[in-house]
């Protein structure tokens, strides 16, 4: 598995690698000519320059290149980006303007960095009537200010996975509110097993934007100038998660953190917050003595919530080949009309839902079962940091609420804390 490209969907900010860049440094982002550059030929006289960050899954090197190799209308470089700094490596090459790609993938799309400075150019065209095809939150999520700066790849997800006989055993319901999980966790908790794990840290990290959107708001006001959630219902939650931190209930030591699926395939916790990569290891174990949930609505004004994260791929403004037409027109014919390359990305390296809506059901793996509940969590109830949800903003974010959480510190001083940090960065960052 590949943390790295996990860990952005935890609730990494638009702004994530850009915004630690003081200067350009000294790797121009040049197209290498070893073996992580892969020339791939086409018909046209045109030259692209592409890069991927690095995946994980076995395979999908292999894939990109041949991609690119099919398309006759440009000779495309395929540049596959080795390590897990691929976003800073990003951001400095497009600051440098030194050997800048002409498509290359973002985290969840353009940052807000990349948009102000005009390093990417608009796709609304380029995407055109097919954006009602695309799952609605993953292309919000790559729009700003009405224009769409990323057409989505491919979609990671997390959700909350349960053991459906060890709760019927206990006599309690799969948790649909807060208030179920913390009574559920609490019947199903024995001296083996833990009731719920969500990670290490008590969940703390993976489950910090959760309790935002599970309480029914969204982390920015509607014009972007202030916090969007400071509300009882939301202090209340997080009072809540408070204690059922200290209940016992909540399993904080697992051999595995959140992000792997051993704990609940090992038995160590009968219910985890996870993401979709673990479906076919808990499936292979479990076969169907098992179930996935949103995370529960909280309060009186909660809903279901699920965060997802998927790469968007960019056109640059200035490119190495200088040829943004060219450029847009292979983004259009790779993530908009070719279906069949689609599935293929998202169905035959790991576990993945098809950014495109009208495609889930050919993807074998999530065409049915937990894997169909999986894609329709990210249409229907999909989030994913906003654009303007800094690094600054998210870091007085977590430090709130474990102060609140491991401290027991007043959650209504501790986010008016960050309530101020957030006005005044906002007030900073907006154009």
């Amino acid at each position: 598995m590949n943390f790295s490209r996990r860990h952005f969907i935890t609730g990494a900010t638009g702004l994530a690698a850009a915004a630690v860049l003081s200067a350009c440094g000294s790797n121009s982002g040049g197209v290498s000519t070893g073996s992580n550059a892969s020339a791939s030929g086409g018909s046209g006289s045109a030259k692209l320059i592409q890069w991927y960050h690095e995946y994980g899954e076995k395979g999908v090197q292999d894939a990109v290149n041949r991609y690119a190799k099919a398309y006759k209308n440009a000779d495309v470089t395929v540049k596959w980006n080795p390590g897990t700094d691929y976003m800073t490596l990003l951001a400095t090459t497009l600051l440098s303007g030194n050997g800048v790609p002409d498509v290359f993938e973002s985290e969840n799309g353009a940052t807000l960095d990349m948009i102000q400075k005009g390093q990417v150019v608009d796709l609304t065209d380029t995407i055109g009537d097919s954006a009602s095809k695309f799952s609605k939150p993953v292309l919000e999520r790559m729009t700003y200010q009405g224009k769409i700066y990323a057409a989505p790849q491919v979609v990671d997800m997390q959700m909350l996975y349960y053991r459906k006989s060890v709760l019927e055993k206990a006599k309690v319901e799969p948790p649909k509110t807060f208030a179920d999980l913390v009574k559920a966790a609490k019947a199903v908790r024995t001296n083996t097993m833990g009731g719920f794990f969500a990670g290490n840290d008590g969940g703390l990290g993976v489950l910090a934007n959760m309790l935002v959107w599970s309480a029914g708001f969204d982390q920015l006001n509607s014009d972007d100038s202030d916090l969007g959630f400071m509300e009882s219902n939301f202090l209340d939650g997080v009072n809540a998660y408070r204690d059922f931190y200290a209940s016992g209930a909540l399993l904080t030591s697992a051999s595995k953190d959140w992000f792997d699926g051993s704990p609940f395939v090992n038995g160590e916790t009968a219910m985890q917050w996870t993401g979709l990569w673990a479906l076919n290891d808990i499936k292979k174990k479990w076969g169907d003595d098992f179930g996935v949930l949103p995370f529960p609505a909280i309060g009186s004004t909660g809903r279901q919530s699920v965060p997802f994260g998927a790469y968007g791929s960019c056109a640059a403004a200035k490119g190495a080949s200088n040829n943004v037409s060219g450029a847009k027109a292979f983004i259009k014919w790779l993530w908009v009309d070719q279906t069949d390359k689609q599935i293929d990305f998202a169905n035959s390296y790991g576990t993945h839902i098809p950014a495109r809506t009208d495609l889930v059901s050919q993807a074998s793996q999530i065409a049915s079962g937990a894997g169909r509940d999986a894609a329709e969590f990210v249409d229907k109830l999909g989030h994913a940091s906003g654009l303007l949800w800094t690094s600054t903003i998210s870091d007085a974010f977590n430090a709130a609420l474990t102060n609140v959480v491991k401290k027991k510190a007043n959650a209504k001083t501790e986010f008016a804390a960050v309530q101020k940090t957030a006005q005044s960065e906002l007030k900073r960052i907006k154009k």
